[in-house]
């Protein structure tokens, strides 16, 4: 029986010690998921271990072959770059090895889902009990922004999928860094297009400087601008939809070829 390939996970990366602990905590509790097989974790910048370390350390625990999945909702330009750079340099490092790479998460269905759990969170709603009606509700996501069109495409598409059949009022974009609008600007937008109630919606998995930014600029633009209701919605989060969709991302980059008892545990298994 042929044994499957690694996990490898490749983060982004932060300047928050915060943030970079709840990857690094997120990647340890992957790796409890199924304890036989190795899983390591790195970022491609600003944070600690390096992607390279984590090739290493699976390495040395004698892996061969591994997976790589992003741990990124829009992976831009660089980001997907300096992935496949570090990956070569590690081939180069350590003969032998080879690896498959696996898409990005994307705005998959069970991420929606936890998206709109957050909006209730921000409505007042408590486990399992909507807060009210939805009508009048504008949610404003703002992704992290970039330099490449693709990656800011991503987040109004996500935007797009967010806002069918969820009954709000509307669902506007908006950017932390590099991309038009920025969030006070995402909010003026809101309000010409007749919001009465916006929730903004960090589009980002993991608390950080960026989503510390879209929260400052949000309480700012509200103090401002009292006779509008503002609300700050909290990040996706290591919620167990995010834990599955990595080990569904894993399978898809081997194909699907698997033995009885898929990764994926409750998720819906159509990728988008």
């Amino acid at each position: 029986m042929t044994t499957p390939p690694a996990l490898l996970v490749a983060g982004q990366g932060t300047r928050d010690d915060t943030g970079s602990e709840a990857f690094r905590a997120f990647v340890r509790e992957l790796g409890s998921r199924r304890p036989e097989l190795p899983v390591a974790g790195g970022f491609v910048e600003l944070s600690r271990p390096p992607l390279g370390d984590a090739v290493t350390e699976l390495v040395e625990r004698g892996v061969r072959h591994f997976t790589a999945v992003p741990l990124m909702l829009v992976p831009a330009g660089h980001s997907k770059g300096g992935i496949r750079a570090a990956l070569a340099r590690e081939t180069e490092r350590h003969p032998g090895i080879s690896y498959t790479y696996g898409p990005p998460l994307g705005p998959h269905p069970a991420l929606l889902d936890v998206l709109e759990r957050r909006l209730d969170e921000a409505l007042g709603g408590t486990a399992g009990r909507r807060p009210g009606d939805r009508a009048d509700v504008t949610v404003l996501l703002v992704g992290p922004g970039s330099t490449d069109p693709d990656a800011n495409a991503e987040v109004h598409r996500a935007a797009r999928l967010l806002w069918e059949g969820r009954g709000y009022a509307g669902v506007e974009t908006a950017f932390a860094s590099l991309a038009a609008p920025d969030v006070p600007n995402g909010l003026d937008r809101c309000v010409r297009l007749g919001a009465r109630r916006i929730v903004v919606l960090p589009y980002f998995l993991f608390t950080g400087v960026q989503p510390d930014r879209v929260r400052q600029q949000t309480e700012g633009w509200a103090e401002a601008h009292p006779e509008i209701e503002v609300r700050s919605a909290g990040v996706i989060g290591p919620e167990p939809e995010l834990l599955d969709l990595v080990w569904e991302r894993y399978e898809e980059a081997l194909g699907g070829h698997h033995a009885p008892g898929h990764f994926h545990q409750g998720v819906d298994s159509h990728a988008h």
